[in-house]
This record gives structure tokens, C-alpha cells and sequence, in this order.
């Protein structure tokens, strides 16, 4: 189920993104009274699942959800229209048009995309605002995990700058985008009220770049094992299931309880419980916990681990529970100011990412991803906030992808048309055929290279 969630969430965005993007070219193209033959969400080799006409353009749904199409009369593109193209040019074609009206529709839409990005960012902030951890309110410091130790954070710091950004908010993965995409070299934590100064090694940065350890974070926040709920224990197939109770559950762990020690050593947190019990490898065998009940009764449960080594019981997820959060509230209007800086640190972000791609110092084995990849992105539950803003970022990655200047791609043709505009020469027809199928070659390349690298990923 939760794939089909994911997948279902993914169909929708991307029909959301095309749709508009192609929107883009399709209104400036009429407005400039050109001619658009096709109007197709998602590509349609061979056969179409849906269709209809109206007036002189054809609309459909095509069965190859890799993108989507408007086809412009008199213009060379994927459609590679040869024929139409030997044709003298008509007065509606897209040849005919002067080039400004030409690099309108072109860039259109990247256009839309880049304010459907600000305008769904604007919109999140005015609806759910923003909820927050301050820095100041870690009061239990954090946990690091084996990267975290390795350059020195200790249980209990409180991380307060990278480099000589100030982290205000509590946020591991600004960390880890600073270190990785910045090139952040040093962490400050706070340690017993004073100041300590870390220094990154450019293995650990190489390490964090890693596709494979894209989830991984150099510490996450210490919480009290208040527990929340239980895991099943099922076998058997979707007719026919035989369900246990966790071994926590039969042990006599009750929801709320606080999980406080393991075989007689106390675990205050839940991070501390979980890497004593991973760290021993305590499988299939009886253990010792610890439990405060309803803050007043200490109890000591037996509990027999499962063949993972877990106890089959979950922790509280809300941060709520263990410190003050703030929340920061928008009017519509501020609301704007606040998407549009949150469009414009993106795009930062994205160009020193692709500037350090180049360079050499990320690898593009570990940063390309196909359609598995940004599946993998959205909630396995329906969260609408969650979904707005995967599909606003989205959106800015298609609209800063499209602007490339690859042949076959939006930003490909606007070359073309600013070299016309500069120079007052227009490349040949046949000079375009021959480019835009280079283009479409190198594109149908790069997402063949990023399926396989998807593909690689899961086994």
C-alpha cells in the first residue's frame, strides 16, 4: 500500500508540473497566433491512452510518463517533422515569428515552473506556517551516530554553528548540506556551556555525499524512551495472516511507559537503550528492562528479543512531547517574502551543487537519480504539506534543469535564439535537426544512465 501511495503521489505531481510547464509554451505560442498541433501529457510513442480535438490542436495522454509535449507548427523538436520542416514557412509557424516572440514561448515554461515553485512555497508558509525547534531548546543535546563520534560530538552537545553560520534552528541536514555542498569544515557544539570546535575531515564530507548514505546525519536529537505503540509480528499472506503480540507487548510494556534501563545499566534515552541493545547484539534471548510507569513505579520486565535483537516497541514520535517548539505564523502577504527566500536559497543550493558536479569535487554517480529516486522522496502516507513541498521543489528542479543549454531541451533553443538575437544569423533548419537530435540522444542517455543507477541502488 504504501507503494501505491507513493506512486500515486508521484503520478500527481508530475502531471501537475507538465501540464503547466507545457502550459507555458502552449498560451504564449496562441497569443503570438501560432499554430500547436499537439497538447500531450506524457509521451506517446507508438499509441495513445487518451484523446480529443479541438480546433487545430490535438489533446491526449500519452502512455510514457517520462514528460509531456506541446508540437509547434514550423518548429524543430523531439518530434523530429521533417517533412513539415521542407515546407516553405506559413505565417503561423514558428520559424515565421520574429525571435523574441519565439524566445517568449521557449521560455515559458520554465517560467511558470520557477512561480509555481514560489507561488506553492508561498502558499505552505500561509496555510501551515512554520514549526520549529530553537537551538537554545535542545536541552537533552543530541546523539551523535558513528560519523558524529568519529569528528568528535559527544552525547549531550548541543550543535550551534557550521562554519561561521549560526544554526538558530535545529537542523541536521542544514549541517550536512553546509559540509557537503558548502564545503563546512568545522562545527562548533556547545559542551558543558562552553564552545568546542570540530573540524571535518574531507572523508567524512565524501562519506555524507553518498547517495547510499543520503539518510544518514552526524547526530539526531537525545529522546526519552516514552513508548508509543507496539509492532506486529505477522506471517502468513494477504488471505491468510497468523498475527503475535512484540515481545515488549508480552513482557508487559504498557503504551506510555518510559523505557529507562537494560540489564541493570540506565539508558535515559531512547538512543542510548537502542545502541546498548544493537551494540551487544542481544537476539533471541531474554534481557532486562527497566520501565518507569506513570512517573512514580519503577518495574523490571523481562523481555525475549526477537531474531532481529529488537523488542518490538516504538517511541513517541511527536517532538512536542520532549521540547518547546515554536511556531512562526504568515499573512498572505508575508507569506510571499517568505516563499520567494525560500526559492532563492534552493537555486543557491542548486547552483553551487551542479557548479561542484562540474568541477569534479561531487560525483554525478551520486547525485543523478530517475523517476525511482524522486518516487523514493514522497511520504508512504498521503500528507498533503509533505506533497506540496516535494512538488514545489520539483518544480524549481525541472524549470533550473529545462534552462540547461542542451539541445532538445528548453534551454537548448533559447542558445539558439539569444546566438540569432546577438548576431542576426539563424541557424539552419538542418542545423537544428542535426542538433536537437544530438540533444535528444545525450537526454535519453542521461535518464537510461539514471535508471541503471537507480536500479543498482536497490540490490
Amino acid at each position: 500500500m504504501e507503494i501505491l501511495i507513493k506512486v500515486g503521489q508521484l503520478v500527481l505531481s508530475l502531471s501537475i508540473l507538465i501540464v503547466l510547464h507545457e502550459m507555458g509554451h502552449f498560451l504564449p505560442a496562441k497569443w503570438f497566433k501560432t499554430r500547436v498541433e499537439k497538447f500531450y501529457l506524457f509521451f506517446d510513442p507508438w499509441f495513445e491512452l487518451f484523446k480529443f480535438k479541438k480546433g487545430e490542436t490535438e489533446y491526449g495522454i500519452g502512455w510514457l510518463p517520462l514528460g509531456g509535449y506541446v508540437k509547434i507548427a514550423g518548429m524543430v523538436d523531439e518530434s523530429f517533422d521533417t517533412e513539415q520542416m521542407k515546407e516553405p514557412p506559413q505565417p503561423w509557424e514558428f520559424r515565421s515569428k520574429p525571435a523574441w516572440q519565439r524566445l517568449i514561448i521557449m521560455l515559458g515554461g520554465v517560467t511558470v515552473n520557477f512561480i509555481l515553485g514560489f507561488f506553492i512555497y508561498s502558499m505552505i508558509f500561509w496555510t501551515w506556517g512554520e514549526e520549529y525547534l530553537p537551538t537554545k531548546n535542545v536541552t537533552n543535546g543530541v546523539h551523535p551516530d558513528s560519523l558524529g563520534l568519529v569528528i568528535g560530538i559527544q552525547p549531550g552537545d548541543i550543535v550551534v554553528a557550521v562554519d561561521t553560520y549560526k544554526l538558530e534552528r535545529f537542523s541536521p541536514g542544514m549541517v550536512k548540506s553546509r559540509i557537503v555542498i558548502d564545503g563546512a569544515r568545522t562545527l562548533t557544539v556547545e559542551r558543558a556551556g562552553q564552545p568546542v570546535n570540530l573540524t571535518i575531515s574531507n572523508e567524512v564530507a565524501e562519506f555524507l555525499s553518498l547517495n547510499k548514505n543520503k539518510d544518514v546525519a552526524l547526530f539526531s536529537l537525545r529522546r526519552p524512551f516514552l513508548v508509543a505503540g507496539f509492532g506486529e509480528y505477522c506471517t502468513g499472506s494477504l488471505f491468510w495472516k497468523k498475527c503475535e503480540t512484540s515481545p515488549a507487548e508480552k513482557a508487559g510494556i504498557q503504551k506510555g511507559d518510559q523505557i529507562i534501563g537494560l540489564n541493570g545499566e540506565p539508558t535515559a534515552y531512547f538512543e542510548e537503550f537502542y545502541d546498548k541493545l544493537t551494540k551487544v547484539k542481544l537476539v533471541d534471548t531474554d534481557i532486562q528492562v527497566q520501565v518507569l510507569r506513570e512517573k512514580k513505579d519503577t518495574l523490571a520486565l523481562t523481555v525475549h528479543t526477537d531474531g532481529n535483537g529488537r523488542i518490538g516497541a516504538s517511541i513517541v514520535g511527536d517532538l512536542n512531547t520532549f521540547y518547546e517548539l515554536e511556531r512562526q505564523d504568515y499573512t498572505l502577504m508575508s507569506s510571499f517574502s517568505a516563499g520567494w527566500t525560500r526559492v532563492g536559497n534552493f537555486l543557491g543550493t542548486q547552483f553551487k551543487a551542479y557548479g561542484k558536479m562540474f568541477s569534479g569535487d561531487l560525483k554525478v554517480t551520486e547525485s543523478l537519480g530517475s523517476f525511482i529516486t524522486i518516487g523514493g522522496m514522497f511520504s508512504p502516507k498521503w500528507d498533503w504539506q509533505s506533497f506540496w513541498n516535494l512538488t514545489a521543489m520539483l518544480s524549481l528542479v525541472l524549470a533550473f534543469i529545462n534552462l540547461l543549454p542542451i539541445p532538445a531541451l528548453d534551454g537548448g533553443h533559447v542558445m539558439f535564439l539569444l546566438f540569432e538575437a546577438l548576431t542576426g544569423k539563424k541557424p539552419s533548419d538542418k542545423f537544428m535537426e542535426i542538433a536537437t537530435m544530438i540533444g535528444f540522444v545525450i537526454l535519453i542517455a542521461l535518464m537510461v544512465f539514471a535508471l541503471g543507477l537507480d536500479i543498482s541502488r536497490l540490490f
